[in-house]
């Protein structure tokens, strides 16, 4: 029998870095600031201590945890899947994947260990308030970010082979 071996594991240390990260962020703003308290740090950077039940900017609220604890483990299991399947040239891929994994483990731990996500970044211009976010969704967006970056890079190396090539009018 052929042994488990997944070929991009050392991706795993970005996914635990956001992890590890996110998780000490979240506990020193459970111990440092009470809910729904908001400290400037900048005239644009609050602290603040939210609890979101909901998916980003609050999305699907009325949804139980436990639809978060699973769509979360169900995007580490597929990008477990691809991290074993994969070759290791892609990098961008990789590190956006490595990021949101690492993303959504940490709001996992949130909803299985409080029931909820602890969100304390808030950027604002004067009245106008960002959604509050963390690491976790910091990281997640990263990583998403990175992912579509992927994408135009390959879009633009491949329209530049057909250019070479001639191979017909360009879309």
């Amino acid at each position: 029998m052929a042994a488990f071996k997944l070929k991009n594991v050392h991706w795993l240390w970005v996914s635990a870095g956001v992890i590890l990260a996110d998780q000490i962020t979240k506990q020193l703003v459970i111990r440092s600031i009470e809910r729904f308290e908001s400290i400037t740090v900048l005239p644009l950077l609050n602290w603040v201590h939210l609890h979101n039940r909901g998916a980003a900017f609050s999305m699907m609220s009325q949804m139980p945890p436990w639809f978060f604890v699973l769509l979360g483990v169900g995007v580490a299991v597929g990008i477990m899947v691809w991290m074993r399947r994969n070759p290791f040239g892609q990098r961008l891929v990789a590190s956006g994947l490595a990021l949101i994994l690492g993303g959504a483990l940490g709001n996992v731990i949130d909803r299985v260990r409080l029931g909820h996500v602890t969100d304390f970044v808030d950027f604002h211009i004067d009245d106008w308030h960002f959604a509050a976010f963390n690491v976790a969704d910091a990281a997640i967006t990263v990583g998403a970010g990175l992912l579509i970056l992927d994408m135009l890079l390959e879009w633009l190396r491949a329209r530049a082979a057909r250019k070479v090539v001639g191979d017909g009018p360009l879309p």
